[in-house]
């Protein structure tokens, strides 16, 4: 058997979490649950579940709050948030598995068993999901990157492409890394569009302040500050001059 304790500040979502688990994942004891931030400290001081299921907004603060008074928590997280665009951009950029609210039943199964094989998010991670969600309309500083081995935390003013690998996405960065993820370049270029970054290309996304030149020989490509060029696809090559003049005016 595995523990759970939820940590959720609305009763009627919190009943229906417990039922829906207890049905679904008999697997799992639900031990406790709480409704704020003081609950959660007195049930989490008398026991660490192997699960946490944590609301992001408490009446009496948030589960980052929880966190903090628990920074050596062993039990693996999964975040219960209500459906926001921003919310999921945050956790997006954390590399951090969530559920939304309200879910579907296979939303629910699919958490519970990534949060069997995962590890507790570090605190660079949690930092990065707490400081996106705090100002969401700022540019993000940080991302995380899911490789098939490790979570990598890259600067975003870093990253200079992205390229397309079938399913999968190779970030190519300033210090010349590669990094393999496991997610498409669809992905990316969906959560990376408001922050200086564009699609040209059906296999390529690119960060704008790493372009030094649109040439129109050759079918059209960009010139990157690193030297590398990169090809414009014909629909796209209208918006890119557009872009292009805006920020050099």
């Amino acid at each position: 058997m595995l523990t759970a304790i939820i940590i959720e500040d609305m009763i009627d979502a919190l009943q229906l979490l417990k039922s829906d688990l207890e049905t679904r994942h008999p697997e799992i004891e639900i031990i406790a649950t709480a409704q704020s931030v003081v609950e959660a400290a007195k049930v989490l001081r008398k026991n660490q579940p192997d699960i946490l299921f944590l609301d992001i907004m408490l009446g009496d603060g948030t589960g980052f709050d929880v966190l903090e008074i628990f920074p050596d928590l062993k039990s693996k997280i999964i975040f219960v948030t209500a459906s926001d665009e921003f919310a999921i951009r945050a956790f997006k950029f954390a590399a951090i598995d969530y559920v939304l609210k309200p879910y579907s039943y296979e939303e629910l199964d699919l958490a519970v068993n990534r949060a069997k094989e995962q590890i507790k998010p570090n605190k660079e991670r949690l930092s990065i999901l707490k400081d996106t969600l705090a100002a969401p309309e700022q540019k993000p500083n940080k991302i995380s990157l899911h490789t098939l081995d490790q979570i990598t935390i890259v600067n975003l003013d870093d990253i200079i492409r992205c390229e397309s690998d079938s399913n999968n996405t190779i970030f190519h960065l300033q210090d010349k890394r590669k990094i393999f993820v496991t997610k498409t370049l669809k992905y990316f270029s969906d959560m990376l569009k408001s922050y200086d970054f564009i699609r040209i290309h059906q296999s390529h996304l690119v960060n704008l302040q790493c372009i030094s030149a649109y040439i129109k020989t050759d079918g059209g490509y960009l010139m990157l500050k690193n030297g590398e060029n990169v090809p414009v696809s014909v629909r796209k090559k209208t918006e890119i001059i557009e872009i292009l003049d805006k920020m050099h005016r």
